[in-house]
Parts: C-alpha cells; structure tokens; sequence
C-alpha cells in the first residue's frame, strides 16, 4: 500500500508540476512573441514544444490518475480513443519539434561564410508548415491505434490489478508495423538531432579554443546570447536522449515480454512522463541566463 501511494503520488506530482512548469514557459514565450521587436523562429519552436508536453501530460495521465486514485471512470470509448491516439501523436510531434530545435539552433550559430546560413529561416512563420507536416506524419504513424483502443469498466477489486480505464490491443500484424514506422520515425528525426548537437559542439570548441587563444580571461566569462542558447539547447538533446531512449529500450523489452512486468511498466511511464515534466526546467533556465 505504502509502494502504491508513492508511485501514485509521484505520478501526480510530474503530471501537476509539468504542466505548470509548461505553462509558464508557454506564458513567457508568448509574451515574448508579442511584445518583442523581433519574433524568433526559436521561439515559436519553443512555444510548439511546450505546448505539445502540455498535451502528453494531460493526455497520458487522465485515464491512469482516475485509475490510481479509484475515481469512477466517465470516458467511453470514443473518450480513450481520443486520449491514448492524442498522447502517442503528441509524443511523436515532440520528438519531430525536439530535432527541428536542435537543427535551426545549430543553423543559427553557424558561421556566415558556411552554406549552412543559408539555411537560416528568414522568418518565424516559415517554421509554421513543419509543425503542420509533424502532426500530419504522426497522425498516419498512429492510425491503426485507434481501432484498437477500448475503454474498460472495472470494480474496486479489478481496478487493483489495471493501469487504466483505457486498454488497446493491436493485432500481432499490425503491432509490429506501428512499431516498425515509429522506429523509422525516431532514426530519422534523433539522427538530424545528433549531427546537429555534435556540430554546436564542435562550434563551442571553437569558439573556446579561440577565447583561449586571445589569452583574455575575461572573454571566457562573455559568451555570445547565441552560443549560451546552444548549450541551453544542448542540454535540453541530453535530457531528451535519456528520457526517450530509456523509454525506447523498456518499450521494447515489454513488447517482446510474454510475463506482465509491473516495475518495467511504471519505469516506462516514468521516463515517457519524463522528458515533458523536467524540460521546462532547462527552458526556464534559458530565459533567465
């Protein structure tokens, strides 16, 4: 009883505090949208980011957080369609919005004289049609799930032993299909990711390297506003990495499992839960430094 409400109660705690934590990040880049003299591409990214954890958190916690806590279940089946296809769809966009950052920041950066500046979007609102193009994708990716998805109605003694009020089950057939896009999915979007982080890393050098070769300490303390958004967003691809390959890895492991596995369940919901309650940390942190 005493593990039960640990887990419950830790479960809340991320859900309330990363949408709050969101929320403010959400308020703050929206004031900044608006009331700024210039609208940053990477602000709006920012915005879609915050706004898609929003919706995992909500999404991925309401049918489970009725469960935990016993409260009746209200949602039918058209309701837990509604929730698990929105969360698995928010999930994707955030992993497409996540790669889309790391690029245009590692754009952004780069020298002038490179054919990489070309690259660099000339306004905000051409960011617009990629966050169309990633909620398109991730909706086809996750099609199948919705015949799949159940509600179910449970008493006390049943809901002891369930997750949720909602319950999907794919065909062996189309399990490994859904899983074979998203995999695909993830390669292409967490590649473009890693070859932009290792290039804001090798430009941080660079630039570090020749602080030192100036030989002015106080130099070493004056980081250019971009670069200090490079390793904001640096950081944020680390915790992102470890969030989703950990899920990634624990997914797997229970999709090949044949034995219900409790403990790897709430490991995953954790580390899916993860990357959209802490990130506005790092946010925050970019907006104050």
């Amino acid at each position: 009883m005493v593990l039960k409400f640990i887990k419950e109660a830790t479960f809340l705690f991320m859900t309330v505090f990363g949408t709050l934590g969101n929320i403010s990040v959400s308020v703050n880049y929206m004031c900044s949208w608006w009331g700024g003299p210039e609208k940053k591409p990477i602000h709006l990214i920012l915005l879609h980011l915050a706004f898609t954890n929003i919706i995992i958190l909500l999404a991925k916690r309401l049918s489970k957080t009725m469960a935990d806590f016993g409260l009746r279940n209200f949602l039918d089946d058209i309701g837990c369609k509604i929730l698990i296809y929105l969360s698995r769809v928010a999930r994707g966009v955030s992993i497409c919005t996540s790669s889309l950052l790391t690029v245009v920041q590692a754009i952004i950066i780069s020298p002038r004289a490179s054919g990489w500046w070309r690259l660099r979007p000339q306004s905000a609102w051409h960011i617009l049609p990629l966050f169309s193009f990633f909620w398109i994708l991730n909706a086809l990716i996750g099609m199948d799930l919705i015949h799949s998805i159940t509600s179910i109605n449970l008493n006390i003694s049943q809901l002891k032993n369930s997750y949720s009020y909602c319950h999907f089950m794919l065909e062996r057939q189309k399990k490994w299909i859904v899983l074979l896009l998203m995999v695909l999915r993830d390669a292409m979007f967490q590649g473009a990711m890693g070859g932009a982080s290792g290039y804001m890393v090798l430009l941080l050098h660079k630039h570090h390297q020749h602080v030192l070769h100036l030989q002015n300490p106080k130099l070493l303390y004056r980081t250019p506003p971009e670069l200090r958004a490079a390793q904001s967003v640096l950081l944020l691809m680390l915790c992102f990495v470890f969030f989703y390959c950990t899920d990634f890895v624990v997914s797997l492991f229970l999709s090949l499992s044949l034995v219900d596995n409790s403990l790897m369940v709430n490991i995953q919901e954790f580390m899916t839960l993860g990357y959209a309650t802490f990130s506005p940390l790092v946010l925050i942190h970019r907006t104050s430094a």
